[in-house]
């Protein structure tokens, strides 16, 4: 196909790999640890702004971000098995996450339970903390739709609007003869001039992401309302732009099932806002602080007398008629570590 000397359309990058030396340097791998690292980033200042303790979001992450990579790739593999499993697959594939193709679905939903983990060893609602997290999420998504530009893949079909997509054909660069799709190197041929799927749903989730800072603001969101806001917001554009697509998928009912999935998704956010909103105002601040690794298994480790009268653990038992009692009630909190005169992390 031959394209006009002055095209408005938008070419794809000549390719999506470098080798440095003997290792590959993938442009989506980088997109994904780009947007991991920016939504760490802003969930810190968020958390810390709403009266968190710092450095827990980084504490959280080192749970859900593995949960949520395994996640997301399961949630694909399961949803795509056709490309993995069959005459002509190799099954190993399917753990070659550094191809591409990871289901947002998955990766909320284990992430989801990695961040519950960590919330919960640390006293902390996960509720609270998923507020906090909603606009790095989604802008972190917006970065990884980069990661698929590179690997010109998911895609709509054809157009002739200005801003459509050049994909061209790539070859591997030691054997023009080969097409690789994904680790080669464009040679000039144009293949199609299609809907760039990924800007559209890269500039949605943008738009989420203010959409749900300026809510956030504005009506002071918390019990897990921004996250739900955001949830709602990503899987409606979301519907849309997937029936755009090209790209084999698993069908139901003649539907792809990413579309399916984000209906009820949508409907499932909905709900939950509107029944969250009986909660009232956000969380308060104490609440987010919860408590530094294995306190509470001290505290439920603490002698009975120190739970019954907390003034002994410090000594300011002033007002007990037996003194030698109260002396010795201060002295063995005193020996057993003074659990009670740890404070809680105030961040």
């Amino acid at each position: 196909m031959a394209l006009p000397l002055f095209s408005t359309e938008i070419p794809s990058p000549p390719r999506g790999v470098w080798e440095i030396g003997p290792v590959p340097v993938r442009a989506y791998a980088l997109c994904i640890i780009v947007g991991i690292i920016v939504a760490i980033w802003w969930g810190e200042r968020r958390w810390q702004a709403r009266g968190g303790s710092p450095g827990f979001v980084i504490d959280v992450a080192v749970w859900a971000v593995p949960f949520g990579l395994i996640g997301g790739r399961l949630y694909h593999v399961i949803t795509d098995a056709h490309r993995y499993f069959g005459e002509g697959r190799n099954p190993l594939d399917a753990v070659k996450i550094w191809d591409g193709g990871l289901g947002i679905w998955g990766a909320i939903a284990l992430g989801g339970v990695g961040a519950w983990i960590a919330c919960r060893r640390r006293g902390v609602p996960l509720p609270a903390f998923a507020d906090a997290i909603a606009p790095g999420i989604v802008v972190a998504q917006a970065i990884g739709r980069l990661g698929n530009y590179f690997n010109q893949e998911l895609y709509g079909g054809p157009t002739d609007l200005p801003w459509g997509l050049i994909i061209y054909e790539r070859v591997d660069p030691d054997n023009p003869l080969i097409t690789d799709r994904l680790g080669g190197v464009s040679n000039g041929v144009v293949e199609a001039v299609v809907h760039p799927t990924f800007l559209y749903e890269l500039l949605w989730n943008l738009a989420v992401a203010a959409v749900v800072v300026w809510a956030d603001r504005r009506f002071r969101l918390g019990h897990g309302r921004a996250f739900a806001l955001y949830v709602a917001g990503y899987t409606l554009g979301r519907t849309w732009i997937e029936l755009m697509r090209t790209d084999p998928a698993t069908h139901v009912f003649g539907v792809r099932i990413n579309v399916w999935v984000s209906l009820l998704v949508f409907v499932g956010a909905v709900v939950y806002m509107i029944v969250a909103r009986k909660r009232g105002d956000r969380e308060p601040p104490e609440l987010l602080r919860g408590h530094g690794p294995g306190e509470a298994a001290d505290a439920e480790k603490e002698p009975a007398a120190v739970k019954a009268d907390p003034g002994k653990a410090d000594g300011t038992a002033g007002d007990d008629s037996s003194g030698g009692a109260a002396g010795t009630a201060a002295g063995g909190a005193d020996d057993a570590g003074k659990t009670d005169g740890d404070q809680p992390e105030q961040g």
